[in-house]
């Protein structure tokens, strides 16, 4: 027998409407038991309307922090960017163990390299080798490991192609969840942006990446952030960074990106010439860059800072380390408490037991 439920109030609410499919992620909610006016989750939830064509509207149920509603990361970015002065901190993520580890220790953002995206699925070096689809499914599976998750920056290169496959990349990302994206300005055979030799389009071709983007974000009416990256400074000096940055600006671009500052005063003579636009900053230890800390980026006036190695090449001299042992010595020497219960405790044992329990399900009544 079907059990009845019961909604306080219903919202219906247009404006912040987005179509960003992990916008309406939750199809029915609060519910309350009959006779009960206590909700049995108290929370901003959706109500599917329509199964064949659905619609939908919030539930409101008192009020809820944002950090605790599963609705859009491009939202939650925005929020931290819009209503804070704090240095959103994105470490690198390249794979659902690196994304899962991120979470679990609290970081309010990721960032998915391109470089590691591309090491990790294909094996190969960050040279344009890695296309829409690669990059697309990777930040679809990391941006939706958590609908309560932090909100996820992806790496969009070139955008693949001309404006229609630029427009085409930033509906793809918007609707697998991805918050934001930084678009450069190099040409379609890219490389790394702390590599030598690197070439870039114009500046009219790059504003034409640009104008295409915003047009699409815009389009779908979504919060995606688009971050402007620019790789002139190797080629056409800081002067032409700083014209192309102010220029993806007054195009509509949300944040901008000078990739492979060569001196902390570069960096910090940036943000004053773009103020108070946000500027993210591209940390890379043993890259093209100075070392810069969180400390010193946030007194310079970053309000963005990713750290696209931070997992990967960490990742590589583990691995390497392990691999020796095992070849010289025969045993692995996996650390003491790295169990198997534990990595998957890591990625989510536990929620993946409590879905089986709560639909009756048996498969873990005596644990794991």
């Amino acid at each position: 027998m079907a059990s009845t439920i019961a909604v306080q109030e219903i919202r219906l609410d247009t404006t912040s409407h987005s179509l960003d499919r992990s916008e309406t992620p939750s199809p029915i909610g609060p519910l309350y038991a009959t006779g009960s006016s206590s909700p049995l989750k108290a929370s901003t939830t959706w109500l599917q309307l329509n199964s064949a064509a659905p619609i939908y509207v919030k539930v409101q149920n008192g009020s809820t922090a944002a950090e605790d509603e599963p609705f859009s990361g491009a939202k939650k970015l925005r929020h931290l960017l819009e209503n804070t002065d704090e240095l959103i901190v994105c470490p690198g993520v390249y794979d659902g163990l690196s994304a899962r580890t991120a979470m679990e220790l609290g970081f309010k953002s990721l960032y998915m390299t391109g470089a590691g995206t591309t090491a990790s699925r294909l094996g190969q070096p960050d040279l344009a080798i890695a296309q829409l689809h690669d990059m697309r499914d990777n930040a679809d599976m990391i941006a939706n490991l958590d609908p309560f998750g932090p909100p996820l920056i992806a790496d969009m290169d070139t955008g693949y192609g001309g404006p229609i496959m630029v427009a085409r990349t930033v509906e793809h990302y918007i609707r697998s969840g991805v918050a934001g994206a930084h678009l450069e300005d190099q040409i379609l055979t890219k490389r790394c942006g702390h590599l030598s030799g690197k070439k870039v389009v114009s500046r009219d071709e790059y504003l034409v990446r640009i104008r295409a983007a915003v047009a699409t974000k815009r389009r779908l009416r979504s919060d995606f952030v688009l971050i402007a990256r620019t790789d002139a400074l190797q080629s056409l000096g800081y002067e032409e960074c700083i014209e192309r940055l102010r220029a993806a600006r007054d195009e509509g671009a949300d944040v901008g990106l000078l990739e492979g500052f060569r001196s902390k005063e570069q960096a910090a003579a940036a943000v004053a010439a773009l103020a108070p636009w946000p500027l993210l900053l591209n940390s890379v230890e043993n890259g093209h860059s100075p070392l810069i800390t969180v400390e010193e980026a946030k007194a310079m006036g970053f309000r963005i800072m990713i750290f696209s190695f931070a997992t990967l090449a960490p990742a590589y001299a583990a691995i390497r380390e392990t691999l020796v042992r095992l070849r010289d010595h025969g045993v692995v020497g996996t650390p003491d408490g790295i169990t198997p219960v534990r990595l998957f405790e890591v990625c989510g044992l536990q929620d993946a037991m409590e879905v089986d329990n709560g639909a009756g399900g048996k498969a873990f009544s005596e644990g794991v």
